[in-house]
């Protein structure tokens, strides 16, 4: 043992009543301490290395990091089965720190058999995708509904809430896509950014109560959120930017689906913001609410802000219970169209620049198209290329009330319904359109009363408020 060049006195009290003070000082000090130690040891006082704790089950410790498992995370060397084993470990936290992490197969979590996992980062990690296929797969059993009867136990122990943080996922191949899950129950997607992939996020076969909240899906080569023909009940999209997918922002194609909640996005240019299409399949979707979001941008062929198809394998209107409500839309050909759906709401909502049409209504029934301000915005410049048009046609049992509705240009009217049954127009203002203010086409059973119609250069026969051609039983009052 060395002993310092300089050692500390030490005045012991003892505890008889005298008081009596021991001073130890220089080496009959270090002779005291060294004394101590040697009954430390033999009464086992002396500390020791504590030792880490390892999980009998996975055989690690329950903080092991990337280093245990040599993932490298140059941007070079393929990771691949370094973090695949890593997460078939089982220690479920799958904690990426800054770097560049190449991978050239998906990452597989087979959650029954690894257990609750998450891949997480604080915002500096970046998975590199360089193979076809999605940069992380989510793997569960879950085969029942959000009933937390149909749950198995199993579900809870091992598979509840996949979640995904905090990371960027890259695509370079083609075919890569960035995060895949089927028979998952809570997958939950936060702070993430996925990029230059074919679909950002791909939700098949079965998924029960997805939350995706605070992400970017930015320029990829097909969709952004895809429920493809997938029996999914429960999603919650909010937050999140969703712009520059060439293959739709959020669309729902087939499948069984129901309760698709978007509400405070941004969706851009993305030919089909919002397109939900039940054509074809059994069980349609329904219960979908689009909310508080910036809807806009493409303006190409067939494009679309919010498109609903609510048409069952037969063709026929079937499927709705649709809020479109408090949201701005603008630049596309259709800014909103529905289709073959019943039960909808179109309320609150900002909406101009519609190539063709602001609003378009087909083949439906029981919509209701309340306060929205549909037209143009001065600023903005669009004279030459949008008509901003409404149009209704061969709907039934609807209510238009309390819109506002100005300058639409090169359309039949401002509102045009065609052949339409018991359609209820009032309280609505339109203003300043082309050749009429309201046309009704071949229309029965409809009332149009205790509307403001007019043009500020309206004169002789070009412009009338309400134009009608055929139709029966009809209540028409300026």
């Amino acid at each position: 043992m060395t002993l310092p060049a300089q050692l500390p006195s030490i005045e012991v009290k003892t505890m008889f009543p005298s008081g009596k003070r021991f001073v130890f000082t220089g080496i009959s000090c270090a002779i005291l301490l060294v004394g101590l130690q040697a009954a430390g040891s033999v009464m086992g006082w002396a500390a020791e290395k504590e030792e880490a704790w390892i999980d009998p089950a996975t055989k690690y410790r329950p903080d092991a990091g990337i280093q245990s498992f040599h993932v490298q995370r140059d941007g070079r060397t393929d990771t691949t089965k370094a973090l695949q084993g890593m997460i078939d470990a089982g220690i479920g936290s799958i904690i990426l720190p800054r770097g560049n992490y190449r991978i050239t197969e998906p990452l597989v979590v087979d959650l029954d058999k690894v257990g609750c996992t998450s891949i997480t980062g604080d915002g500096t990690a970046r998975i590199v995708m360089a193979g076809p296929g999605p940069a992380i797969k989510f793997i569960g059993t879950h085969e029942g509904s959000a009933d937390p009867k149909t749950v198995k136990p199993n579900v809870w122990h091992k598979q509840r809430m996949p979640l995904v943080e905090g990371i960027e996922i890259v695509g370079t191949h083609e075919e890569a896509d960035g995060i895949e899950a089927v028979k998952t129950m809570q997958l939950t997607i936060s702070r993430v950014v996925i990029r230059h992939v074919r679909h950002a996020v791909h939700l098949v076969e079965r998924n029960r109560n997805v939350v995706i909240s605070a992400c970017h899906f930015y320029e990829n080569r097909g969709v952004g959120v895809y429920l493809d023909d997938v029996n999914l009940h429960q999603i919650n999209i909010t937050g999140s930017h969703i712009s520059y997918n060439a293959g739709g922002g959020v669309v729902s194609k087939g499948g069984n689906t129901r309760n698709i909640q978007i509400s405070g996005c941004d969706l851009e240019q993305n030919v089909q913001n919002v397109l939900i299409d039940s054509g074809g399949t059994k069980y349609g979707t329904a219960e979908v609410a689009v909310t508080g979001c910036t809807l806009q941008h493409s303006g190409g062929p067939n494009s679309a802000n919010v498109r609903f198809i609510g048409a069952k394998p037969e063709g026929e209107r079937c499927w709705g219970l649709v809020t479109i409500a408090n949201n701005i839309l603008s630049d596309v050909e259709t800014n909103v169209d529905i289709q073959k759906a019943r039960d909808v709401i179109v309320t609150g909502n900002t909406i101009s620049s519609g190539y063709k049409y602001n609003l378009r209504v087909e083949d439906s029934s029981n919509v209701v198209i309340g306060p929205n301000v549909l037209g143009r915005n001065a600023p903005y410049r669009d004279e030459d290329t949008c008509e901003n048009g409404v149009l209704l046609r061969n709907c039934d049992d609807g209510t238009i009330s309390g819109l506002h509705v100005h300058e639409v240009l090169r359309a039949g009217a401002g509102i045009i319904l065609d052949k339409c049954r018991r359609i209820h127009v009032s309280g609505c203002t339109v203003l300043d359109c082309d050749n009429a203010a309201i046309l009704l086409n071949e229309v029965e059973g409809c009332r149009v009363a205790d509307n403001l119609l007019a043009h500020k250069n309206a004169s002789g026969d070009k412009w009338q408020k309400i134009e009608v051609v055929g139709g029966k039983d009809n209540v028409i009052e300026p």
